[in-house]
């Protein structure tokens, strides 16, 4: 099964405008990176030994991520698979992509979604009031 991206060309027009108004910009170690959230849904024809024996076959812990990226959280959702927020270099999106297509793929379907860290706008509007 094919993975659903959402259009990349979305994602770099975040990254090519600057903070909304009044909206923190990122910090300086965080310029030039992207966000972005892997939806690693579960093959539920397969049972957890079999899913585990694909990621172990394709070599999943040793790919993903791949250098480079930083894992930002990783969560299981019960009766849906699991939960990666990665932060890494726009330019490393391919990696990223790659790395998934060689070891996620037969023991999940994968969705992908842009993200970006709202939690310092909330404050700052919780403060506001």
């Amino acid at each position: 099964m094919r993975p659903r991206l959402l259009p990349l060309a979305a994602l770099f027009l975040l990254l090519a405008e600057g903070p909304a108004g009044g909206q923190p910009a990122a910090s300086p170690a965080q310029a030039g990176q992207v966000m972005l959230t892997v939806f690693l849904r579960h093959d539920q024809s397969k049972t957890l030994a079999e899913i585990r024996s694909e990621l172990e076959k394709n070599g999943f812990f040793q790919k993903f991520p791949p250098a480079g990226a930083e894992v930002v959280s990783w969560y299981v959702m019960m009766g849906i698979g699991q939960v990666v927020t990665l932060r890494f270099p726009a330019e490393r999106l391919r990696d990223v992509n790659l790395a998934l297509e060689q070891s996620a793929w037969g023991a999940f379907r994968t969705d992908f979604y842009p993200t970006y860290d709202y939690k310092p706008i909330a404050e700052a509007e919780r403060k506001k009031k």
